[in-house]
């Protein structure tokens, strides 16, 4: 049973009492602080927190607050992205805009450049003023009008360049790594006494962060990956023995591959980075594959980017976020692959294809669009109402706020023996296990 957190793991920081009052009309839903989100919707759960006479964990709920901690008229506003792009960018910053913009009489909102080196001492651009007009239509465009950047930057210089743009609140457009950065850059901003706040969009392609539900350009990278596994599936049924290959985004968890497996219905085999597998032996892999062009003549494979990282061996080497570098398991795949017929004596033609770019660059489809909308809409709600270190989430069917140290501590995997890894095996027809057994077992 998962470990539920605890009342501690769910307090929002705030800046302070909220003085000021609404634009919003009286007639407002407003939100309150106690309107809460139980944490646990499973029943066995909350029968046992409740034994122990316990409070039922619980989330803020996102929403308007009736009073604020800003003064609209007189806030500064910036925003960033950062880490690597994802369908949803523009639409968050057109979504952020328009909020503070129309929503709440906020006149000055700044976009910094290409993630958090636009905070550094020696930015690579200038810093953009953003208007309604100047985001009216970016939503129709993928990528981000503000550019993205990987790696760590000064704290200090990060505060420092705060301060002295008159900044008040701070909106951070990322994943892991960008939300990591983004809580402690919220951290030196309250050691210096510091009215700042840092408020969190949950952007990561992977849908790794715990604790939310589903992350920005989940559903639109798993559409256009399913349109890839049906050429992969065509290619692969164009030749005998066909295998079409396909590479997709997942660098610890494998949500894309099998989100592409369930909505394509044609894979036959869906590689992912929580469940192990080996490529030879009795029960194998390729063994499996093998019997599968035996009585089909084609078959598809996907494949999670974080998948079989176990077979390649380890590399020592990292990027520009810190992260361990990855082995190319595509290539890797095809390459083995292509051996092990060969040994054997079997044509086997390989179409490989890797459309992890296209997808991360696409434009919103019209579910993850108005998702992105919500999502810029609550942050606007939070950070106004004073709060900080905390990114936007949604839970259990609600938008809720959730402190980034609780999103970022431990990430979201797809669980081996949930109900979604259960519907893929069933759907793809293979073996819960490909792990190599003795030959007697």
């Amino acid at each position: 049973m998962r470990v539920l957190p605890t009342p501690s793991d769910l307090e929002v920081a705030t800046l302070g009492p909220c003085r000021y009052p609404s634009p919003y009309p009286a007639d407002e839903p407003f939100v309150d602080d106690r309107e809460r989100v139980i944490v646990s919707a499973d029943m066995s759960e909350i029968e046992t927190v409740l034994a122990t006479g316990a409070s039922l964990p619980s989330f803020e709920r996102a929403g308007p607050r009736r009073s604020l901690f800003f003064e609209p008229s007189t806030l500064t506003c910036g925003i960033l992205t950062c880490g690597g792009l994802c369908p949803g960018l523009n639409d968050v910053i057109r979504s952020l805009v328009l909020r503070l913009t129309y929503g709440y009489g906020v006149r000055r909102v700044l976009g910094f450049r290409y993630g958090y080196a636009g905070l550094s001492g020696a930015p690579p651009a200038e810093t953009m003023a953003l208007t309604p007009s100047m985001v009216e239509d970016i939503h129709e465009h993928g990528g981000t009008l503000l550019g993205s950047s990987r790696g760590a930057q000064d704290l200090g210089d990060m505060v420092a360049t705060l301060e002295r743009r008159g900044v008040g609140l701070l909106f951070v457009i990322g994943g892991d790594g960008g939300l990591r950065g983004a809580s402690a850059l919220s951290g030196e901003i309250a050691r210096r006494g510091l009215s700042i706040g840092v408020i969190g969009v949950p952007k990561t392609i992977d849908n790794d962060l715990d604790w939310i539900s589903r992350s920005f350009g989940l559903v639109t990278a798993v559409d256009t990956a399913r349109t890839v596994v049906t050429t992969a599936h065509e290619e692969a049924r164009g030749a005998w023995n066909g295998i079409g290959l396909v590479r997709l985004m997942g660098r610890h968890a494998g949500f894309i591959a099998a989100g592409a497996t369930l909505a394509s219905a044609d894979v036959n085999f869906c590689l992912v980075p929580e469940v192990p597998f080996v490529l030879e032996g009795p029960g194998g892999f390729f063994e499996r594959l093998e019997a599968r062009l035996d009585e089909k003549h084609h078959a598809v494979v996907v494949v999670a980017e974080g998948a079989g990282q176990d077979l390649m061996g380890p590399t020592d080497a990292l990027d520009a976020s810190g992260n361990r570098k990855l082995g190319d398991v595509g290539v890797f795949l095809r390459d083995r692959m292509a051996a092990y017929f060969t040994a054997r004596g079997k044509t086997v033609p390989i179409r490989y294809i890797d459309p992890s770019y296209t997808i991360r660059s696409m434009p919103t489809n019209a579910f993850d669009s108005q998702y992105c909308l919500v999502l810029g809409q609550h942050a606007v709600h939070a950070g106004l109402s004073g709060k900080t270190n905390m990114v936007v989430g949604y839970w259990n069917q609600r938008f809720t706020h959730l402190p980034i140290p609780l999103a970022v501590r431990a990430g979201r995997r797809l669980d081996p023996r949930g109900d979604v890894w259960r519907r893929v095996l069933e759907t793809t027809g293979q073996p819960a296990s490909m792990a190599a057994r003795s030959e007697e077992s």
